[in-house]
């Protein structure tokens, strides 16, 4: 009997597909459980299957040439990963590691890519995907190359702060990433997201709350990135 995690349904790739269509997709999935701190894939793998998460969160790292592991995202529940092996048969263009206990669904590239071809809100959904990544990966490149360290840990906090209500330029961060996780979104050392964190707060800029970090003024820390991109 299939376990209640061992379901599609939470995934909005799959919303076009009919209730018997997503059964029988399901039934062509290899399902797995990872523990906290698994490796799914690693760097260069040659598999090509894509992986839907189905429970729990997991991240996408790649090694940078000097060793340090940079973090590029958090994929969640009802989202997935693995599209580009399927796609062009090519190794592995990052690592995926279980953050929390997950449930993931392993799906052979050419079921995905029949899927794509079958149904085309499954097609549209790749591309918009894909078209944001490279849109993320750009502003990455161009932070890297704009900004200091500083700044870049700033434009990481807005990225993972949501709007909270208390203002309307007040957001929250929850729960708060560790600072040796920050310190690999932004590819520099755990002591800097520290010091500056530290530094916010002195600036009424921050707050640290239980299970949270409150951004007071985000309106501030985004002309702080912006004049610091046009002073580069």
């Amino acid at each position: 009997m299939r376990r209640r995690t061992e379901t599609l349904a939470g995934a909005a790739l799959f919303r076009s597909l009919s209730p018997d269509e997503l059964r029988a997709l399901e039934d062509r999935c290899l399902w797995r459980r990872v523990e906290a701190g698994q490796w799914i894939i690693d760097f260069e793998d040659e598999g090509t299957d894509v992986f839907v998460v189905a429970a729990g969160l997991v991240r996408v790292t790649i090694r940078a040439i000097s060793g340090r592991t940079v973090i590029l995202r958090d994929i969640p529940a009802g989202e997935f990963f693995g599209e580009l092996a399927a796609i062009d048969g090519k190794a592995r263009s990052a690592g995926i590691v279980a953050v929390t206990n997950a449930t993931v669904a392993c799906m052979p590239a050419a079921l995905f890519r029949d899927c794509i071809h079958r149904h085309p809100d499954v097609c549209d959904q790749v591309m918009v995907l894909l078209a944001g990544e490279i849109r993320k990966l750009a502003t990455r490149v161009n932070e890297f190359n704009t900004l200091d360290v500083r700044h870049r840990i700033y434009a990481e906090l807005l990225r993972l702060a949501r709007p909270d209500g208390r203002g309307e330029h007040s957001a929250t961060i929850s729960p708060p990433p560790p600072h040796a996780d920050l310190a690999a979104r932004v590819s520099t050392r755990r002591e800097a997201v520290s010091r500056e964190l530290s530094a916010l707060e002195r600036d009424g800029l921050l707050e640290k709350r239980r299970g949270a970090l409150v951004l007071l003024d985000t309106r501030r820390l985004r002309e702080r990135v912006r004049q610091a991109a046009e002073e580069d």
